[in-house]
């Protein structure tokens, strides 16, 4: 008997018909004799409906009575699965997250997991009964209802099977796998058998919307076995058959891994580009320019800081779309005055396409041949970024689908049988 934690996205949960399909999935892996702790997220289209409510009242809404509101889309679909599954004869109880608890920082919109008690959670196992813990949410040590950000019932999913010590943790999508790049994009997109934890890390970070960051990072810290699979399929089908679907997150690289020199590629459209002109070129000057930014909450991304000519430079750096408007107000506020900047100029229309693969660390021309790639389709560069595993270049976002496709068959991975 193994202890096995499901998550269910807002799609699988969308509707009372999937739900009770849900139920039927995880009946089966409980009278297969499983252990089974399920978190599931918000209705499909409901937390948008819940923010948009919101900012019906406050254009930009108090973050603390947003997450309020936010959170209690969850609680709606822990209640609905237990009742499924109550009908189907299995013993359920269902928990928000500060019921748990699920201790996390006051980073409204945004927090961060500290801890988990699993106290609640063994003690209703060990009684017979599936555990249903609400995602996305936690409480923090004031006690005030916090959320963990777009996506964030998988890293609830993924903590909580870090803090039971669980054999697998399941994400069920509407998609049956990662795949070398998005299918809507690229048709001829393959579903990778397995995928690395660095490489789903650097995916992840680089604009794959299959699982949120911070899942991949608690499943690398605490070595949580992860698999990606549909909850689309018969929930019915043979247990054994589900087990092996979908893409296996590993820590094991093996010779078949290392062979493939790119493994996928990732792209985001949410990317806006910053530069701050003619900065004094001397020591500090980028906590000084990136200090607010980070006191503003604001995540940066890739950074370039130019040649200096005569005493100056310019230093640019992108953030995700969404914080465009706040970066060009803190920066005007306070830094270019402070730093005896010229200006600031910005392009919120830019995106990010990057190449992805650990066999990039022993194979050399990989990054020559995805610039020859683009340059031969006519799309201009703006920024690079690189690392051991992973290329990212910054382009205007009409070129953005364009690059994909062309790198996808530059690469081979329209050919590549994962």
């Amino acid at each position: 008997m193994a202890l096995i934690v499901h998550k269910y996205g807002g799609t699988s949960m969308g509707s009372v018909e999937r739900i009770k399909n849900v139920a039927r999935r995880v009946a089966k892996w409980h009278a297969a004799g499983h252990q089974i702790v399920v978190v599931p997220s918000a209705m499909s289209g409901e937390t948008n409906r819940l923010i948009g409510l919101a900012k019906e009242i406050q254009e930009q809404p108090d973050p603390r009575e947003l997450d309020m509101i936010a959170s209690t889309g969850e609680q709606v679909s822990v209640g609905l699965l237990a009742m499924a599954l109550k009908s189907l004869g299995l013993d359920a109880r269902s928990y928000t997250g500060w019921q748990v608890p699920v201790r996390t920082d006051a980073s409204y919109t945004k927090a961060r997991i500290a801890s988990i008690d699993d106290t609640r959670i063994r003690g209703d196992l060990d009684q017979g009964r599936v555990v249903i813990v609400a995602g996305f949410q936690g409480i923090d040590d004031d006690n005030n209802i916090t959320t963990l950000g777009r996506g964030g019932s998988d890293t609830s999913a993924v903590a909580v099977a870090a803090a039971l010590k669980a054999s697998e943790c399941l994400i069920y999508t509407d998609v049956d796998g990662v795949y070398t790049t998005d299918p809507r994009v690229v048709p001829e997109a393959r579903r990778l058998r397995v995928v690395s934890f660095e490489e789903m890390l650097e995916m992840a970070s680089l604009g794959s919307k299959i699982l949120q960051i911070r899942s991949v990072e608690f499943a690398g810290k605490y070595r949580v076995p992860t698999r990606v699979l549909s909850s689309l399929t018969d929930p019915l089908m043979p247990l054994d058959e589900e087990m092996q679907s979908g893409t296996l997150i590993t820590f094991e690289e093996d010779e078949k891994m290392e062979s493939a020199v790119v493994s996928g590629i990732a792209f985001s459209r949410d990317e806006a580009k910053v530069t701050v002109l003619a900065v004094p070129d001397k020591p500090g000057i980028a906590y000084s320019i990136l200090g607010p930014i980070a006191a503003a909450n604001i995540d940066v991304d890739v950074i370039v800081q130019n040649q200096s000519v005569a005493g100056t430079t310019d230093f640019s750096f992108t953030v995700h779309r969404n914080e465009f408007q706040k970066t060009i107000d803190v920066l005007n506020r306070d830094v270019v005055t402070q730093v005896g900047a010229r200006e600031v100029v910005a392009d919120p229309k830019v995106a990010k396409v990057s190449i992805v693969g650990i066999g990039m660390r022993s194979h050399v021309g990989v990054a020559s041949l995805m610039f020859k790639t683009l340059s031969e389709e006519g799309i201009n560069i703006q920024m690079i970024s690189t690392s051991e595993i992973k290329t990212s270049v910054i382009m205007d976002d009409k070129y953005m689908e364009l690059a994909v496709r062309a790198l996808h068959k530059a690469f081979g991975l329209d050919q590549t049988q994962a």
